[in-house]
């Protein structure tokens, strides 16, 4: 995997935040923190799209079906005891 050098700019008090974390022993540098926060963005964006996606999915799936609760609890406890 090839790594890109980029270079950014913090205000003072983001700048003590990731400082704070690293001396907390949560990252060991820097570039560690800012990774990590990319990897969970990342994380956050794919679960957002998947939920996205189960809406759409629902909403084209047509008109809403009539729920019989007790239907389906019994029909949960033959299965399942």
């Amino acid at each position: 995997m090839s790594v890109v050098r980029k270079t950014i700019t913090l205000t003072d008090q983001q700048d003590r935040w990731i400082k704070a974390q690293i001396e907390a022993g949560h990252y060991t540098n820097d570039s560690e923190y800012i990774r990590d926060l990319i990897r969970r963005e990342q994380a956050r964006t794919a679960q957002t799209e998947a939920i996205r996606a189960a809406l759409i999915e629902g909403e084209n799936s047509g008109p809403a079906q009539p729920f019989d609760l007790e239907a389906f609890k019994a029909r949960m406890k033959a299965e399942h005891g």
